[in-house]
């Protein structure tokens, strides 16, 4: 198992995630291929995931991707949304995009 897969549960759903050696973006395994959106994202039953990223490694877009693991989503999320913070940043943007910004407090001094 590959130390980013250390926290997926048992039970549960997991996307596979790469990054892109053309350019370094973050994309996501779909059905036809890969995708720079995790809405397009396969799921794969936990149980499943470990097979379908060797079998994923052994294609020959393999040769294009760096960094093949899987990322376990969060259950109680709507939508597909991964379950760590470092994911979600991965997935959705940088740390300075609005949903991941402190919420602001006009009445605090």
């Amino acid at each position: 198992m590959d130390v980013r897969n250390n926290r997926r549960d048992t039970t549960g759903a997991s996307v596979i995630t790469a990054n892109r050696l053309l350019d370094g973006r973050t994309v996501w395994l779909t059905q036809q291929g890969w995708s720079e959106h995790i809405a397009h994202a396969r799921i794969f039953d936990n149980a499943d995931v470990e097979d379908a990223i060797k079998q994923t490694k052994a294609t020959p877009d393999a040769r294009k991707l760096v960094g093949i693991y899987g990322v376990q989503l969060d259950p109680s999320a709507a939508g597909i949304s991964p379950l760590t913070m470092r994911e979600r940043i991965r997935a959705f943007g940088p740390s300075v995009h609005p949903d991941f910004a402190l919420v602001e407090i006009s009445h605090v001094h």
